[in-house]
């Protein structure tokens, strides 16, 4: 039997949250020297992307003056563009003060939670800098408010005309289609069936930059009960539909085991006979 040609692998996208607060690992990397040694092991184990965030967005949190988080990004940020040079470092903000500095410092990539919403002056950063790429993803409200009952009448159909609209937005705007990425948001305003309607329908996306970050999410526990820590499996459930739909990027807690998951996916994949 002759393999088929593989697909084109996703990157994986490290998270190094410098937050105490955040749902899964709050306090771990809030330590500088423990934050940078973790994005380089991170990308030694296979990251391409690492995706720094001072601010947490769990359900329930409050947003952090921009000057804070700033400060805990800068030598993190700085360091690791020092490090690995190689590395492509993306920063998890809605404040467009905070994004400008960080292209300034190197980054590569804004992370908007908003979509460009949260701030107007930010769709104007990522304008001015026609190599930095932005992911637009989609939240039913704010952290503090998201999980307060969140309704739909079809997810799928209003998530993705959301972020399409967002996308001819920024286009609009002067960032080239292909420098947008769009994040359907799994768990930012969404209950169990909304996160579960999503990842099945990841397809809708074929065409599209699509990231999926559904790494160690709450909808797991509803469905296996367990620790944030222990939500392995279920994290590689939801990225096996993320790599059926061809997402390029996969935002992940533990980046060997994904590394793993999709280049066993592929190499399988690639042997798969076509249909006659």
């Amino acid at each position: 039997m002759t393999g088929l040609q593989n697909h084109e692998l996703p990157q994986i996208m490290g998270i190094l949250n410098l937050t105490q607060d955040s749902f899964s690992d709050g306090g771990l990397w809030f330590e500088k020297d423990k934050a940078i040694a973790q994005g380089i092991a991170m990308h030694q184990a296979g990251a391409g992307i690492i995706d720094i965030g001072a601010e947490s967005t769990r359900p329930g949190a409050k947003a952090i003056a921009a000057e804070t988080e700033w400060q805990r990004i800068e030598p993190v940020l700085s360091e690791l563009k020092r490090q690995i040079p190689d590395c492509r470092i993306s920063i998890d903000t809605q404040k467009a003060n905070v994004a400008e500095k960080a292209i300034q410092a190197g980054a590569d990539i804004i992370n908007d939670i908003s979509a460009l919403e949260y701030e107007p002056d930010m769709v104007k950063v990522v304008a001015r800098y026609p190599h930095i790429e932005v992911i637009l993803m989609h939240i039913q409200g704010r952290p503090e408010n998201m999980q307060d009952n969140p309704q739909y009448i079809d997810v799928v159909a209003e998530v993705k005309e959301y972020l399409t609209k967002r996308l001819q937005y920024a286009e609009a705007q002067g960032i080239n289609s292909n420098r947008i990425y769009l994040d359907p948001g799994i768990g930012f305003g969404k209950n169990l069936e909304h996160n579960l309607l999503l990842l099945a329908n990841l397809q809708v996306y074929r065409g599209y930059n699509l990231v999926l970050g559904a790494s160690r999410k709450s909808f797991i526990n509803r469905i296996t009960p367990s620790a944030a820590d222990e939500r392995i499996g279920g994290s590689l459930a939801a990225t096996y539909f993320a790599l059926q739909a061809g997402a390029k990027i996969i935002r992940v807690h533990k980046v060997q085991e994904h590394q793993q998951f999709i280049k066993v996916f592929n190499a399988i994949n690639a042997y798969r006979r076509q249909e006659q």
